[in-house]
């Protein structure tokens, strides 16, 4: 993947992510609305990390993400010598920590609004790109140690 395919990929993420959110504060603030039996959006402020662990520790947590977004643009050129699927995994994650981050700046919470019933935890699309991403940048390690052998 080109680098400036990769930074497309961050924009697009990040985009959908403020479009979904901006959506959600607009129709669903304090409500929940339920599409199927399995699926409902349900409006969320969520001041912790994943599942709501560690609330209230917005500034924190404000901090770590803007050092870990700028860690990762850091390396992400050297990355793409290392395969496409970790260069795609750790762009995901970028773009969905930028949406998270911008929540976190402008609203000192994270909005969250999408409730699988099978899971535990309301999310948000870029809780998903950052989960897609590590699953995909971890598969990207992975391969290329078990061709190195």
């Amino acid at each position: 993947m080109r680098h400036w395919l990769s930074f497309i990929l961050i924009i697009s993420v990040f985009t959908l992510d403020r479009i979904a959110k901006t959506l959600a504060l607009k129709y669903l603030f304090l409500k929940t609305l339920k599409i199927t039996p399995f699926l409902s959006f349900t409006y969320v402020e969520n001041t912790g990390v994943s599942f709501g662990m560690f609330r209230d520790n917005n500034a924190f947590f404000t901090v770590f993400s803007a050092a870990l977004i700028g860690i990762l643009m850091l390396i992400r050129r050297r990355l793409a010598s290392r395969g496409k699927a970790l260069l795609f995994g750790v762009s995901l994650i970028i773009g969905g920590a930028l949406g998270n981050l911008y929540d976190r700046i402008v609203y000192r919470c994270v909005i969250d609004f999408i409730d699988l019933k099978f899971f535990p935890a309301v999310f948000n699309p870029a809780d998903f790109s950052i989960t897609t991403g590590a699953v995909l940048a971890a598969f990207g390690m992975f391969s290329e140690q078990a061709t190195r052998r």
